[in-house]
């Protein structure tokens, strides 16, 4: 007696994919949300996680123009469409020159991935080193109605 036959697993579809793969990479030097790419949620019946951590995050403060390092670390329940890893960094990366504050740019990046996904729950947090002995800490959360 043969064993039963295991499901096959899903293709990943990565037709509407233009960042990933390519040769050379092209660095914003503007925020730009429009570089976000997202891919179709292989198991769109299942919640589960998926957790992103950038640790090499970079902005400017909006007065002084000195840079602020941080880490993003964003955590979401994926819907219908899931975010391209490569395309998000890029997009991280596009902060290089924002002067703006932490609080502000913890909740635009939480709106943008919003946007460009709809998942069912995400939560981005902003760990800034310390600045004038103060390290900041900032968490914007979205659960959809």
């Amino acid at each position: 007696m043969s064993a039963p036959k295991a499901p096959s697993a899903p293709k990943d579809d990565v037709s509407t994919l233009t960042t990933l793969g390519q040769g050379a990479t092209a660095y914003p030097r503007t925020v730009t949300p429009g570089l976000l790419e997202t891919f179709p949620n292989a198991f769109p019946g299942r919640r589960y996680t998926v957790t992103f951590a950038s640790e090499e995050f970079t902005s400017l403060c909006p007065k002084t123009g000195q840079p602020d390092f941080g880490m993003i670390t964003i955590r979401y329940v994926p819907d219908e469409r899931c975010i391209e890893s490569k395309s998000l960094k890029l997009y991280l990366f596009s902060y290089r020159d924002e002067g703006t504050f932490m609080e502000t740019l913890t909740n635009r990046i939480l709106d943008d991935l919003v946007a460009a996904c709809q998942p069912l729950e995400m939560e981005v947090t902003g760990d800034f080193a310390a600045r004038g002995g103060i390290t900041i800490s900032v968490t914007a959360g979205y659960v959809k109605e």
